[in-house]
């Protein structure tokens, strides 16, 4: 008992390491992106910590898949100290942490990040703060009362449906369910966060599919030359100083301009003051030794942009086989496409439980595949922006995002990073299921006069067949597909997530080279150029 202590402690000092790593990371991106002249330090605290709680959330699957596979050995049979008692504190341990994650989550998403950001959109130079704290409360109680209302429908919904031919097929799924208990508090937090991931679904639809294409193919592509960038840029400082001279030149006998060219004057001043501010950010790059540096890595960011449309490419062939596989094989739409074992299998479907194997090896391929989904949303989101409806919110800008636009930011991640999870069973369901777990089936030979002989027993992959004593179902997987209804729109996601990404690459195919400047100049930008020097460090 004392070895299997030590290696079940191994595994949970793993995921310390990871949440370790996922602090020290989440500080660094967000003090990376957040604005030098308006940071607060509550809003940065915000931050951090939303994006550190959905990240280890995420961290946390691997650890369930772990300990599920652990209790069993390779040929089926369970491990000597996996008694039931045993198995069922294991299974709690890693249910009460997903419990206490996702209300964290809860009270991050209705509560800690609205006041803030509602807090600091009031901000005002004269204002009152117990004024602030009123108007940012009064917001906020709008969103604890959806909050409230998920948690009450989530409690009382009903999760069966009416029979249908392939009863069969649906009793193994209520199965998977009533394993998973009939707390009605679980069942509460259950839905409301499956509520969440279905907005993360809608966000991961808009701006990873997209920023899986345009990250690639701007890294394949590059930037245009700065000194290539200025000359061009000066010429249009030249063209609109002179149309300002000769727009002036009309009133040299006194009189006085018509509102109409002293509205144009006015227009091509600002546009010669953003240009101007150009010039000396394209000066300052084209003589920066940094530039210099970027630009002799050139071939490396190539070499990183073809591995990166592979891996793209890798992801959505995976997740079109599964979905049609769903499609072919599952109960159908009222069972939420779910798929009872692995008819047609993808690559990571298959890489996956091989890994698993060889504890941690699965454990970096599933943070990789997160933190894939990090940096491809936040591609997306830096060249869309935060949109609301046909309205921009906010432009994301390394060292000039506000602090509003950093909430709002940190919000995106966590929905697409909570959806993370469902998009990792979609890639591998047989391996977020049951992990690398196998059972003994037994074979024999069937001889003339009827008898049977020569029984052996055979190890077999888990799935929704094996006896209900023989196969441990992850926590993960009962947690997200409590309710039937959420999967189906959760197929239906991974089919626009697939026709996003493909219409993305067509564009960003289309599009050419990004400036060297991209979104650091705007007619709205007010960053002064004496914060350059600290910006292009």
């Amino acid at each position: 008992m004392a070895a299997v202590a030590s290696e079940l402690l191994t595994g949970w000092c793993l995921f310390a390491l990871a949440l370790l790593a996922i602090l020290i990371f989440c500080w660094v991106y967000v003090r990376k992106y957040q604005s030098r002249r308006e940071s607060e330090v509550i809003s940065t605290i915000t931050a951090i910590f939303a994006l550190a709680i959905a990240l280890i959330s995420s961290a946390l699957l691997p650890v369930d898949i772990f300990l599920v596979s652990y209790m069993k050995n390779q040929n089926g049979t369970f491990k000597d100290w996996a008694d039931a008692n045993v198995s069922r504190q294991i299974e709690d341990t890693v249910l009460y942490g997903y419990y206490t994650l996702y209300s964290i989550i809860l009270f991050c998403v209705f509560l800690w990040i609205p006041f803030v950001y509602f807090y600091y959109e009031e901000k005002e130079e004269d204002g009152s703060t117990c004024l602030q704290v009123k108007t940012a409360l009064r917001y906020t109680l709008g969103f604890l009362t959806i909050c409230v209302v998920l948690l009450l429908i989530g409690a009382f919904v009903p999760l069966d449906i009416p029979n249908k031919k392939n009863s069969t097929e649906w009793e193994k799924v209520k199965l998977l369910f009533e394993e998973f208990g009939s707390s009605h508090g679980l069942t509460a937090l259950s839905f409301s966060i499956s509520s969440l991931t279905v907005i993360g679904m809608l966000a991961a639809i808009t701006y990873t599919a997209y920023g899986m294409s345009a990250l690639p193919l701007n890294l394949i592509k590059g930037t245009t030359s700065a000194a290539y960038e200025r000359l061009e840029n000066t010429e249009d400082i030249e063209e609109v100083e002179h149309h300002i001279l000769r727009i002036k030149s009309k009133c040299r006998d006194g009189r006085p301009l018509s509102s109409r060219d002293r509205r144009a004057v006015q227009q091509l001043e600002e546009r010669l003051r953003t240009l101007r501010r150009r010039d000396r950010h394209l000066e300052f790059i084209e003589k920066s030794w940094w530039a210099k540096f970027c630009e002799a890595l050139r071939p490396l960011k190539i070499v990183g942009g073809v591995f990166f449309i592979i891996v793209a490419l890798l992801f959505t062939v995976s997740l079109f086989l599964s979905n049609l596989d769903k499609a072919l094989h599952s109960a159908g739409f009222d069972s939420g496409f779910i798929i009872l074992g692995t008819n047609l299998t993808n690559p990571l479907n298959m890489l996956l439980p091989v890994l698993q194997t060889v504890f941690p090896l699965d454990y970096i391929l599933i943070t990789t595949i997160v933190m894939y989904f990090i940096f491809t949303s936040m591609a997306g989101i830096r060249n869309m922006g935060i949109w609301f409806f046909w309205i921009r919110l906010y432009k994301i800008r390394r060292g000039k995002t506000r602090p509003q636009a950093l909430l709002f930011l940190c919000m995106i991640l966590l929905l697409i990073v909570l959806h993370t999870s469902y998009m990792i069973y979609s890639l591998a369901p047989q391996y977020v299921m049951y992990g690398s777990q196998k059972y003994l089936v037994q074979q024999s030979n069937q001889t003339v006069d009827g008898q049977l002989r020569n029984v052996t027993l055979v190890s077999k992959d888990c799935d929704a067949d094996a006896p209900e004593d023989q196969c441990i179902v992850t926590r993960t997987y009962l947690f997200l597909h409590k309710f039937w209804f959420f999967s189906a729109v959760y197929y239906f996601g991974n089919w626009a997530f697939i026709t996003i990404f493909l219409i993305g690459l067509i564009v960003s195919c289309c599009k050419g080279k990004k400036s060297v400047i991209e979104g650091e100049v705007d007619e709205d930008s007010d960053m002064s150029d004496d914060e350059l020097s600290v910006y292009y460090r």
